[in-house]
């Protein structure tokens, strides 16, 4: 699994938002970009982590940032998490996982002595130029929002 670090650049994707749109992340050069990848909508950590950024929303767009949420879930689930917590920002569908292999969060996973495939919570921000200007692998739902506001302020 590789691993990005400070100062590579951050690879480029394209994917389908909650909204069915297609974007890219080149579309958001000038920008920085709090790109957090979480296993799964409606799940207790998934929800906190999520509203840890909506509640910090203001703080990260004064940062001249946008959050960018991605998981495998489907557009339906993503529309329904979106609108059940009034999430002010964008959510990725990233269902055949390519976009967390590229940043080497899809992973070996273990819950109740089972080993599966799944997203590893992590985050990055990439800075205005896409560069990772901050990687955060395996970090805790509340972990990764203070990380992330950290590194932005």
């Amino acid at each position: 699994m590789t691993r990005l670090t400070v100062g590579d650049t951050a690879p480029d994707f394209e994917a389908v938002t909650d909204s069915g749109e297609t974007i890219k992340l080149s579309d958001y050069r000038g920008k920085r970009v709090v790109l957090y990848f979480y296993p799964k909508d409606n799940t207790s950590g998934c929800t906190k982590q999520a509203c840890g950024f909506r509640d910090s929303y203001p703080v990260i767009t004064e940062a001249n940032a946008v959050v960018l949420g991605v998981s495998p879930d489907g557009v339906s689930s993503h529309q329904k998490f979106k609108t059940k917590y009034d999430l002010p920002f964008t959510l990725l569908v990233d269902e055949d996982h390519s976009i967390a292999e590229r940043y080497g969060v899809w992973g070996e996973k273990k819950m109740y002595g089972r080993s599966y495939m799944g997203v590893i919570r992590s985050h990055f921000i990439i800075d205005e130029a896409g560069r990772v200007a901050d990687a955060q692998y395996k970090v805790s739902p509340a972990k990764s929002v203070e990380r992330a506001l950290k590194a932005l302020t």
